[in-house]
């Protein structure tokens, strides 16, 4: 085991012993210096398999240690009124993700971060050492030019772009993709993103899933009685 693993491991038994003896869990999920994680952000309103699927792609092609998904209040460019309790997002994205090295927090809540760029400069803040990665798909390069301070978030951290079923077709060609276009590198020297210094980015071809976080959002308003399972939406428009 390394030392970064070796020391998130003791970290994750302290957090766990906290609970138990009903003391506070630190807001940020357990980290050490040198561990390679990635931050995917998104309403989760529902939860589908393709994030999933994103962020296990993105695991593995960029060697990542562990993922995070950053479950957001609201979307700042989106009406909200129609957005599942945070609390309900966060339980369904526990339940969906199932896996030993995603961790599903709320933690923009906590902090009162409305955008990314305040989320992503209270992590790299508090956590020295932690090479992160913003995880996003296809969808959200092609509108990462309306987020709040988006060229400030692609001087801050490395991104990798997820392939999607559609918007790989035109996402690289949108503001963001071309002003960025000479910060990219190829896919087949992703493991070394983590690595390198922003603004970085890699688009990883391979999910070609048509699932969307909306589109079922949209279904179950037609129909209360539709599950939120099986449905890379992941960070809304807005940053």
């Amino acid at each position: 085991m390394s030392g970064a693993a070796a020391r998130f491991t003791t970290l994750s038994r302290k957090a766990r012993g906290l609970k138990g003896r009903g003391a506070s869990v630190p807001q940020i999920p357990p980290h050490a210096r040198g561990l390679k994680i990635g931050l995917f952000g998104g309403t989760f309103d529902p939860p589908h398999e393709a994030h999933r699927a994103a962020c296990l792609i993105a695991m593995h092609r960029l060697g990542l240690d562990r993922v995070w998904w950053l479950v957001t209040p609201g979307n700042p460019l989106k009406d909200t009124r129609g957005l599942a309790p945070l609390r309900e997002r966060i339980a369904a994205a526990r339940a969906l993700a199932n896996h030993p090295r995603i961790a599903v927090t709320g933690l923009e809540a906590d902090i009162g971060a409305r955008y990314t760029y305040d989320t992503a400069h209270y992590l790299i803040s508090r956590c020295p050492g932690v090479r992160f990665v913003w995880i996003m798909g296809a969808d959200n390069l092609r509108s990462f030019h309306r987020w709040q301070k988006w060229r400030a978030i692609a001087a801050m951290l490395p991104i990798a772009v997820v392939d999607r079923l559609g918007p790989s077709l035109y996402a690289t060609a949108g503001p963001a993709g071309q002003a960025l276009a000479g910060a990219r590198f190829p896919e087949t020297a992703a493991k070394m993103l983590p690595f390198r210094r922003p603004p970085a980015w890699v688009y990883l071809h391979g999910l070609k899933s048509p699932l969307s976080s909306t589109a079922l959002r949209a279904a179950r308003h037609k129909s209360p009685t539709l599950k939120s399972v099986n449905s890379v939406s992941s960070r809304p428009a807005g940053g």
